[in-house]
């Protein structure tokens, strides 16, 4: 056998590159990264970062649950502002509008919050009330009556909406 006949034996694996081993190397100094930029320091990840284009991760649509749809919007007024009212009225949430009380019924309706006095009785009719205005009213010798709110429309979506029959 002829030392020009002989053939080098097949790795399993490919040698890993040794940086930073001197110039000679090929290698060192700067070990293949280049002079300056965040390419060439250390944590540098290619993660998220695909050139001039939008990242992958925000062309994909976020998908979950949000408790959002569900959220009540209530018109909100204080107790205090009810004493403009006569003794002894009932309060509801026309009253309250026609009045200029609250400049709109919201989705869900009113709420009454606890803030400010109330020096007179009141029967006070609304969608909703929190804790401490209702201990006030109560205190001042009125009534608190929780009315439902509005009823949301409801569409099947699977449903065609039939066109308007021409006469």
């Amino acid at each position: 056998m002829d030392i020009s006949q002989a053939k080098s034996l097949n790795h399993p694996r490919k040698r890993r590159k040794r940086v930073g081993r001197g110039r000679a190397s090929g290698h060192g100094k700067t070990s293949g990264r280049g002079r300056d930029g965040a390419k060439s320091r250390s944590g540098w990840s290619s993660r998220s970062r695909s050139g001039g284009n939008l990242p992958l991760f925000r062309h994909i649509p976020r998908v979950g649950f949000s408790n959002a749809a569900f959220k009540k919007h209530y018109s909100v007024i204080n107790v205090g502002r009810l004493c403009v009212l006569e003794p002894g009225s009932e309060v509801t949430p026309e009253l309250m509008k026609e009045r200029g009380l609250v400049k709109q019924v919201a989705h869900d309706g009113i709420k009454v919050l606890g803030t400010g006095e109330v020096d007179r009785a009141l029967k006070v009719r609304a969608h909703a009330f929190s804790e401490g205005a209702r201990q006030k009213i109560e205190a001042a010798g009125g009534t608190v009556e929780v009315i439902p709110g509005p009823k949301k429309p409801v569409r099947n979506k699977m449903k065609r909406v039939a066109a308007p029959a021409e006469e």
